[in-house]
């Protein structure tokens, strides 16, 4: 478990403010993460990676010469979001391009991407790569699904010793597409692993059992099998990789591998030597040459007794980038020659940062009648994140059947996040748009992952449907809805029947719609929708999910509601006694 913290929330930015004064050589804090202290030759391509927080040294630990320009570092075990994303890539930038690297998961794929669309709208040349290494988490048919673990370094690796050759960015994402089609990875583990301030791990493992096929955000593994020797779990690993080649690669005999033994947080170095020495005398059985081994932590989460095994087979262009020097906070090879920061950039890139995120209190101008409905909005957020943090460890059971366990987390961090800040902008004056507007950017802020995203989204919408000049009527807070049931389906991919939260936005929108239709009153039209969404999200229990974390565990979740509906069900309910007290 996690001892050490002072207020949970706020576990994440304590983390990351400790390790820039730890590490002032590498790097320096902006905002979202941190960028290289050192100067970056102009017209070199920035790579930039990210993901949650929880599973140093990734992300932050990597970055530094050799390896990323900057890395965006969201909330605990939680996708960094798009503003926070923009931000340090903006930072980073020198001229060449910024390739934006990740493991594949939905809030990760989610907030880059959006993240990608604003650089580009910078006029920022921009590409996105996710590392899919988990071939426990997919079948080779479908290899794009797999989660990204500890394969994000060799990929992440290769394509920025390929950027700091001084390639252009199509050459720099090519050789990352190369790295990521070569390698694979499988982990085991032990036990689960515990979040700051939480009284229970995310999963359990049984007394003289082992999870197989672990993921490092909590996820359950995908079976179960007896606790083996150090031994047996080295030729597991090593069996199980060994019968997944990369598709130019008939036989492993002759062939060149980097080989990285990680160790997920709280099995010893000690352990992971006796481990290795049977994986290297297996390898070497196969006919495998092992280059430059690593054996340690390189990406773990929080405590999980785990360790996972990561195969990147080798060409010589990666044999060669994979062996380039690099000389990172928690990553160091070879030798570089020192360098100096550069204090000028740093100036030069503080403007462009403060513009990505704006912080000035100041709202536009709003009528009255505005400022009014900002009151009802102000109230219903009020109300959201109160029932949010009343069912907050629910959501997290009913999430951890076959995901990871967190969605109460991080629909509190977001909710309670939102509610502040849209008090402060209702404080300064905001009308309705206003408000939310500035509380979709709090949400997805501070949850991050794939709630935050689409949550972000949703205020977003409902934001940009009631504007700041009119009293919105009942109609427009219906079309509102709907077009944030379009946008989150655009956004996220999923459809009716893949068992998520769209299950329940979609009904509860046509609800909606209806019965404003009918000129019911709003409180009324509310009530009816919120009791279709109520029906909905029930009725996700029969479903198999198709789409997210819980994906890889789909006949596990039988029986129980999506996470993300049915909190979207008790928000609705939320709200319509909001708009009642408020009528």
């Amino acid at each position: 478990m996690t001892r050490l913290f002072n207020d949970p929330a706020a576990f994440a930015d304590e983390a990351l403010e400790g390790f820039t004064a730890a590490h002032r050589r590498w790097v320096r804090p902006v905002t979202g993460g941190v960028v290289r202290a050192t100067a970056t030759p102009a017209g070199q391509v920035a790579v930039v990676i990210g993901g949650g927080s929880g599973h140093y040294p990734a992300f932050s630990g990597l970055v530094g010469r050799g390896l990323a320009h900057g890395a965006a570092v969201g909330n605990v075990f939680a996708s960094p979001s798009a503003r926070q994303i923009h931000s340090v890539a903006t930072a980073a930038h020198a001229g060449g391009g910024v390739l934006l690297m990740y493991g594949n998961y939905a809030g990760d794929v989610l907030h880059f991407g959006q993240a990608a669309e604003r650089l580009a709208a910078d006029g920022v040349e921009t590409r996105t790569f996710a590392v899919a290494d988990d071939i426990s988490s997919a079948g080779p048919e479908e290899s794009a699904k797999r989660r990204g673990i500890a394969g994000d370094l060799p990929v992440f690796k290769a394509a920025a010793a390929a950027a700091e050759q001084g390639l252009p960015l199509e050459e720099v994402l090519r050789v990352a597409e190369r790295a990521g089609a070569r390698t694979r990875s499988f982990g085991i583990a032990f036990s689960g692993c515990t979040l700051p301030g939480a009284d229970h791990p995310l999963f359990t493992v049984p007394e003289a059992r082992m999870a197989v096929g672990l993921g490092i955000h909590g996820e359950p593994g995908i079976g179960e099998e007896a606790l083996p020797t150090a031994d047996e779990a080295a030729r597991l690993l090593v069996e199980t990789l060994l019968k997944e080649l990369p598709e130019d690669v008939a036989d492993p005999a002759g062939q060149r591998a980097a080989v990285i033994l990680n160790g997920l947080g709280s099995v010893k170095y000690e352990e992971l030597f006796v481990v290795y020495r049977r994986v290297a005398a297996l390898l070497g059985d196969a006919g495998v040459e092992i280059v430059d081994p690593e054996v340690g932590e390189l990406v773990t989460s929080f405590d999980m007794a785990g360790i996972s095994l990561t195969l990147t087979w080798l060409d010589d262009r990666l044999e060669e980038l994979w062996r380039a020097p690099a000389d990172t906070p928690a990553y160091r090879k070879g030798a570089l020659d020192a360098a100096e920061p550069d204090p000028d950039r740093a100036s030069a890139t503080a403007a462009a940062r403060d513009t990505a995120v704006p912080a000035a209190p100041v709202v536009p101008a709003a009528s009255d009648a505005s400022r009014r409905a900002a009151d009802t909005v102000l109230a219903a957020l009020d109300a959201v994140a109160r029932v949010v943090d009343a069912h907050a460890d629910e959501l997290g059971r009913i999430d951890a059947v076959a995901g990871d366990g967190d969605h109460g987390i991080g629909m509190r961090r977001g909710s309670t996040a939102a509610h502040r800040a849209a008090a402060d902008a209702h404080g300064l004056g905001a009308g309705a748009g206003t408000v939310l507007t500035r509380a979709a950017d709090a949400w997805a802020d501070k949850a991050g992952g794939t709630s935050g995203a689409l949550w972000g989204t949703i205020l977003r919408s409902l934001g940009a449907a009631l504007g700041d000049r009119d009293a919105p009527d009942a109609a427009r807070v219906a079309d509102g809805v709907a077009e944030a049931s379009a946008a989150v389906r655009r956004l996220g991919g999923a459809e009716v029947g893949d068992k998520t939260m769209v299950d329940v936005l979609v009904p509860f929108a046509d609800a909606l719609a209806a019965a404003t239709a009918e000129d019911l009153p709003l409180a009324d039209a509310w009530d009816r929708a919120a009791t279709t969404a109520t029906a909905a999200a029930a009725g996700t229990a029969d479903l198999l999910p198709r789409r997210g974390r819980a994906r890889p565990h789909a006949e596990k979740s039988l029986g129980t509601p999506d996470a993300g509906a049915h909190s979207l069900a008790l928000i609705t309910r939320a709200v319509h006694g909001a708009l009642l007290d408020h009528h």
